[in-house]
């Protein structure tokens, strides 16, 4: 038998603490187990969201992750291809207060044997020397160049004006990193800050409710109030997650979503995880609907050598081929994006149609 809880219903809450011992119960024993690497990541995200919020359960909240801890050297020894995540439980359980030291063996380990060099990307580097660097090691010491190419990448907002969520979650998760997830200021320059209007724009045009709450995060961890509009919208959708408990609960869920909006929630110093699992497995899902960006996108490319980068002439046009709601949620992402004209220019893609026509006319 399953119980479906709806978040926005008032319920008798209990103590936070007790809510964070369900969580962990739930995500450490009842949905996956500890062979599958979607169990590593799932963890891996809930607890490092509790360590850098400051989040900490109580002792006994943590009982349930003792099995995996006390493994936790043989299994990096047999999955060393998982050992960023495997490092990322280890460190958190121990700065959440699991008593214990294998967090330095596992880093002294993983960086005796290279595991950072074979990456292949400069993203999962800079999450490796994160990592490796809690305990005192960096295995990027020799590479002086490391960080100049993460800013390169995030200091060219063009890039984010262009929907490929690939690179806007990489331009948060670089965040993060030079952040110290908000420990630190990462000295974003003014082209990242608008790579992250621009990377939050889309995800508003699109209603990615993921991927607004991770950029309102990553502003806020450099130094920056997101708009209101986003960071209030992640807020009313956090309290609009269904929950169901019981052996029917599928694990295929949005626990993810879930998972963000607290973290949201958290570091900007509201109350979080309202509402969390009774020990139990739990599924988290919420009703969504698609944004304008598709048709916008459709729009655009239909078209054609008609199109045009100015976003005064293309506006009204724009908003003609969408309904009431998608015009709402157009103008709303008009009103909260830094230089909403520069962003159409790039969106539109039709700088190469005019350089075209240019050429055909001189020609």
């Amino acid at each position: 038998m399953s119980n479906v809880i709806r978040l926005n219903l008032p319920v008798s809450r209990q103590p936070l603490t007790q809510r964070l011992a369900g969580l962990v119960h739930c995500f450490a024993e009842e949905r996956r187990f500890g062979e599958d690497v979607f169990w590593l990541k799932e963890n891996a995200e809930l607890l490092s969201i509790l360590d850098c919020t400051g989040l900490t359960p109580d002792d006994s909240a943590l009982a349930p992750m003792e099995g995996f801890y006390a493994q936790v050297l043989d299994r990096m020894a047999f999955f060393p291809q998982y050992y960023r995540f495997l490092l990322s439980i280890t460190l958190d359980l121990e700065d959440l207060g699991l008593p214990g030291n294998h967090g330095e063996a596992l880093v002294n380990w993983a960086a005796d044997q290279g595991l950072a060099q074979a990456e292949l990307s400069d993203l999962q580097r800079a999450e490796a020397r994160r990592l490796m660097q809690r305990r005192g090691r960096d295995p990027m010491a020799a590479d002086k160049g490391l960080d100049d190419r993460l800013r390169a990448f995030i200091n060219r907002p063009e890039t984010f004006a262009l929907p490929n969520k690939k690179a806007a979650y990489e331009l948060t998760h670089i965040v993060f990193y030079l952040s110290e997830y908000g420990r630190r200021d990462p000295g974003l320059d003014a082209p990242a800050l608008r790579a992250l209007s621009y990377a939050g724009t889309l995800a508003y045009l699109d209603q990615n409710l993921d991927l607004v709450a991770e950029i309102c995060v990553a502003l806020r961890y450099a130094g920056q109030e997101p708009p209101v509009l986003w960071e209030d919208w992640v807020a009313r959708e956090a309290t609009g997650f269904r929950m169901t408990e019981g052996p029917r609960a599928q694990v295929g869920d949005n626990y993810h979503e879930y998972f963000v909006c607290n973290w949201l929630l958290a570091a900007r110093g509201d109350e979080c995880f309202q509402s969390a699992p009774n020990f139990c497995r739990a599924q988290f899902t919420r009703d969504s609907w698609p944004g304008p960006l598709r048709a916008l996108s459709e729009t655009l490319f239909g078209l054609g050598p008609l199109r045009q980068a100015d976003w005064s002439v293309m506006r009204h046009q724009m908003f003609e081929v969408l309904d009431t709601r998608g015009q709402d949620i157009l103008m709303e992402a008009e009103a909260n994006c830094v230089d909403f004209d520069h962003f159409f220019s790039v969106f539109a893609r039709a700088a190469y149609l005019q350089a075209a026509s240019r050429q055909e006319a001189m020609g």
